[in-house]
């Protein structure tokens, strides 16, 4: 009985320090085509923004099911990676189970195009077009200063989302990694005004770390972890994402994840937002574009 109960408490201990893995671990069970994959998977209620599941962590489950089932009929290209995903959300899942149907559009050698839709209650309410290939892992030939004065890690003032930071209330996300923002751009904090951008430093936990397929769609999921920049000009709420396009560019090194977010133009009804995510070295490891629906008064 000890024994048993010891290795009881060693696996609650492992599922609870790389809790992202989880998101990305499926089952594959039978389609209704040979020309189709699908896989259950769990998206729990951790990688919710308020009550939404967080658009980046479906993409990212997504990104895992198309992994899947491009090594599962292509073994010889199963080096190649998600580089981009074009993600339009057709509906609101509920945290919960959830399926997966991938589909092959074309099988290259230096490119594959893999469509998956997360499926939930029979409807299909995530769409994701995404192109693999490899990563572009060697020392590039150029790269400018991405970061700025942004450091490789949290300063002592930045600011944890915990419960003393209303953001902790309502990014649960940060429960399942460490997440903490910087509030000299993050003027709403303080009840002002500012320019519409933000960064914010985020870390996925030790075991999902370790894991190099694990680690490279945490960064993926990263591309779409700040807050709406339009909150420094006073607009909050829930602003839809109307479109999210993603580039994994290679895996993140240990450490710290900075993301460096700003818009272009934030319309009357419309804004845009385009986040960096930068690893403890200074190299680019992810990026992502959206279009999103300013949130309306209600």
């Amino acid at each position: 009985m000890t024994t048993e109960l010891t290795v009881d408490l060693e696996s609650a201990s492992e599922l609870a320090n790389a809790p992202f893995s989880r998101v990305c671990a499926l089952t594959e069970v039978e389609a209704e085509t040979p020309e189709l994959g699908r896989y259950a998977g769990l998206i729990e209620s951790t990688w919710t923004i308020g009550d939404k599941l967080h658009g980046g962590t479906m993409v990212a489950g997504s990104a895992a099911a198309a992994t899947e089932w491009l090594r599962r009929i292509a073994p010889t290209q199963a080096a190649m990676f998600p580089i981009s995903a074009s993600t339009d959300f057709l509906g609101a899942p509920v945290p919960g189970e959830v399926e997966y149907e991938v589909r092959t559009r074309k099988l290259g050698r230096q490119i594959a195009l893999i469509d998956a839709s997360l499926i939930q209650d029979g409807r299909t309410l995530v769409h994701t077009a995404f192109t693999f290939s490899h990563l572009d892992d060697a020392v590039p030939q150029y790269a400018a200063d991405h970061a700025g004065d942004m450091p490789a890690e949290p300063p002592a003032d930045a600011l944890a989302y915990d419960e003393r930071n209303p953001m902790g209330k309502i990014v649960h996300v940060a429960q399942g990694s460490s997440v903490v923002i910087d509030p000299a751009w993050a003027r709403f904090l303080a009840g002002e005004k500012s320019e519409p951008r933000l960064r914010l430093w985020i870390r996925p936990f030790a075991g999902d770390e370790q894991d190099p397929d694990v680690a490279a769609f945490f960064a993926l999921m990263a591309a779409d972890m700040s807050p709406p920049v339009p909150m420094n000009l006073g607009h909050f709420g829930w602003a839809p994402t109307v479109q999210l396009t993603t580039y994994l560019r290679r895996r993140p090194a240990p450490g710290w994840l900075r993301v460096i977010a700003h818009s272009r133009e934030v319309g009357n009804r419309m804004f845009d937002e385009d986040q960096l995510v930068v690893d403890s070295t200074g190299a680019i490891v992810a990026q992502s574009r959206q279009l999103a629906l300013i949130p309306q008064p209600r």
